[in-house]
């Protein structure tokens, strides 16, 4: 797995699904920023002046931080996970008090809200992004630690 995770192509490619997924998401709230602030409402976290500036500076800086992770930016990683965990104690928060609500996750149009209405899988389907999330930390951390180990070795004597 590790030589896999080595390869720059699968790098990228991991890079740019995770960084897909929230220039999508994303964009989907700022094109219907209203009902998004609904859906935030429903959750009923934040105090009623909050909920507004809430509904239009989270999917801004969704949508900056995937571009930023699209074009691997430092930092951009950290800030979608950091946004990850926090979008999934909000569900997990929703679930514990039995809420029966669109999670928000990907707009007014999310298919998957109209098919099951609940959290529960839209936990499960973070989980899954959070997976993807750390391929690309280690596939990263991978790549970082070959790079250095090959500029060690051309600094390297050679004997003959």
């Amino acid at each position: 797995m590790g030589h896999f995770l080595r390869n720059l192509w699968v790098y990228r490619g991991l890079r740019l699904l995770v960084a897909g997924i929230f220039l999508w998401s994303g964009t989907t709230k700022l094109m219907d920023p209203a009902a998004f602030l609904v859906v935030i409402d429903a959750f009923g976290i934040l105090p009623e002046g909050f909920t507004g500036l809430v509904a239009y500076v989270l999917p801004v800086v969704e949508v900056s931080a995937g571009l930023a992770l699209l074009f691997d930016v430092r930092g951009a990683l950290e800030t979608l996970g950091a946004m990850l965990l926090l979008f999934m104690a909000i569900l997990g928060y929703g679930i514990f008090l039995g809420l029966d609500i669109d999670c928000g996750c990907f707009g007014p149009e999310d298919p998957e809200s109209r098919a099951f209405g609940g959290l529960r899988s839209a936990l499960y389907r973070d989980f899954v992004f959070c997976g993807l999330m750390i391929l690309v930390s280690v596939s990263r951390r991978l790549r970082r630690g070959a790079d250095q180990s090959a500029d060690v070795q051309a600094l390297a004597p050679r004997t003959a």
